[in-house]
């Protein structure tokens, strides 16, 4: 691609007759079920499983119940995770098994069509294909960083996020926010800093990617973010930068959110009494609502506004606070007042918010020192109220996003084409050996799904798997 950058195209396999179109029952919960309140899903305990099959009989259609396993990973024993239903009658084409689904859907079952080459650890023929860029520090000559684009609070593709940069080549990069319910659409969903500017705190116990302009120093760290804000010489501890107050994507807070201070993926957690620092970075305009919020220009407090939502100005940055944080805020704070706020990001030892440095947040871990280290309950993509989840989101074939470094100090970005009949995807345990078996020695999972993108001078070269096709995301990595 230029100096010291390989661009890699691997092809494995090729269709497999044997694969067909099955269809896929969801079982309602039932009292022994690991969530008893919980809608009808593709995995479910035994028991639910066995009912629904019986009233499926009764309306006229067979089917088979299946243990889903659970592989062992680096915090996960292996297990049966549950067991799901599909109808013993196959189908040679979507339409046909999308005819079933409608059948169902008419005696009131709920269902959907699946494509059995996409079960993760069977034994497809494939086919695969992988996109690998390989950058080389000893010959490397350009630039290695990472984009959001114009603001944190607005989606780009990943070709729009290429032309932005004038890259040679991207990738998509981290997790981020897509539904307005959730936050503002593009905010990372994890720790983000972007040449040395720091503009979203951490999943707490999460792993990110580091990256240093000339891709010397690429690694994988468990980075930790630390906030404050002293106002009239009052100390407030803040909860995070530049996301929208009360709203924790993914989770992985502090013991105050709800439903957990722990990372769970795809997963909203809450929170009605935070206070968060905002900058231009955000967006055109901070999040608006009740609660109060500070302005500050340089060290001196500009604004003190009785609801949320303001216009931040070059040089001006702002506090907000809800709930009882708001009460004190309004209580200490005047216009004309001193006032500052701080925050720092660390990987457990060094500072990562420093000039030209990097980091996207990812997870899960998939290699550590060589060996597979798929990092799958620490960072959220185990639910035990909810196996369907691991069952879709870990165990199941998907397109993949991936980094990491191997033996020789390169850095490796990787792209892998899913949910499609043409390209397969892979599960996480997949992921990991892939990433090992191309060398890596430390490797993560990035972002991956419909957001999967990689574009070479300017042309995307992966094939996207949602309908729309290419998905605007949130940040991506760029090579310059």
């Amino acid at each position: 691609m230029q100096r010291g950058v390989t661009h890699t195209l691997v092809t494995r396999g090729a269709t497999d007759a044997s694969l067909g179109w099955v269809v896929e029952v969801n079982m309602p919960s039932l009292a022994t079920s690991p969530d008893r309140s919980g809608p009808a899903r593709s995995v479910q305990d035994k028991a639910a499983a066995e009912d629904t099959r019986a009233k499926l009989a009764e309306a006229g259609f067979a089917a088979t119940i299946s243990a889903v396993e659970q592989p062992a990973v680096a915090d996960l024993p292996a297990s049966t995770l549950g067991h799901r239903l599909r109808l013993d009658q196959t189908s040679a084409t979507k339409a046909e098994a999308d005819a079933l689904v409608s059948e169902l859907k008419a005696k009131g079952f709920s269902s959907r069509s699946w494509f059995t080459g996409w079960d993760g650890g069977t034994d497809a023929k494939g086919p695969w294909r992988i996109n690998v860029l390989t950058i080389d520090p000893k010959t490397f000559t350009g630039t290695l960083g990472a984009t959001y684009g114009p603001d944190l609070a607005t989606r780009e593709k990943t070709t729009e996020l290429a032309a932005f940069t004038r890259a040679s080549a991207t990738i998509n990069a981290g997790f981020f926010v897509m539904d307005p319910k959730a936050g503002a659409e593009g905010d990372p969903a994890g720790a983000g800093i972007y040449d040395g500017k720091l503009v979203s705190e951490t999943i707490t116990g999460r792993p990110a990617l580091v990256l240093d302009p000339k891709a010397r120093h690429t690694r994988i760290v468990t980075p930790v973010w630390k906030g404050v804000a002293i106002l009239d010489k009052q100390r407030f501890e803040l909860d995070g930068v530049n996301r929208v107050i009360g709203l924790i994507r993914d989770c992985g807070g502090d013991l105050t959110d709800k439903v957990t201070h722990l990372p769970l993926h795809d997963v909203t957690c809450t929170d009605d009494a935070e206070t968060i620092a905002y900058t231009p970075d955000f967006a055109a305009t901070t999040p608006a609502g009740e609660g109060a919020e500070v302005v500050l220009e340089g060290t001196r407090v500009v604004a003190v506004k009785t609801e949320r939502g303001t216009a931040l100005e070059a040089g001006q940055t702002s506090i907000q606070a809800t709930g009882e944080h708001a009460a004190r805020l309004l209580d200490v704070v005047q216009t004309g007042e001193r006032g500052a706020w701080s925050q720092g990001m660390t990987d457990g030892r060094a500072r990562l918010d420093k000039p030209r440095t990097t980091v996207v947040n990812g997870g899960p871990e998939l290699v550590r020192h060589g060996d597979l280290h798929v990092t799958q309950k620490r960072d959220g993509m185990n639910q035990p109220l909810n196996p369907s989840f691991d069952y879709g989101w870990v165990l199941q074939r998907n397109p993949r996003t991936f980094a990491g470094i191997d033996a020789k100090g390169r850095t490796l970005l990787v792209t892998v084409d899913g949910r499609q009949l043409t390209d397969l995807g892979l599960s996480i345990p997949e992921t990991a050996q892939v990433a090992k078996d191309l060398g890596m020695v430390d490797a993560i999972n990035l972002d991956g799904g419909g957001s999967t993108a990689m574009v070479l001078d300017g042309a995307l070269v992966t094939s996207p798997s949602d309908a729309a096709g290419e998905r605007p995301v949130g940040d991506a990595i760029f090579i310059r």
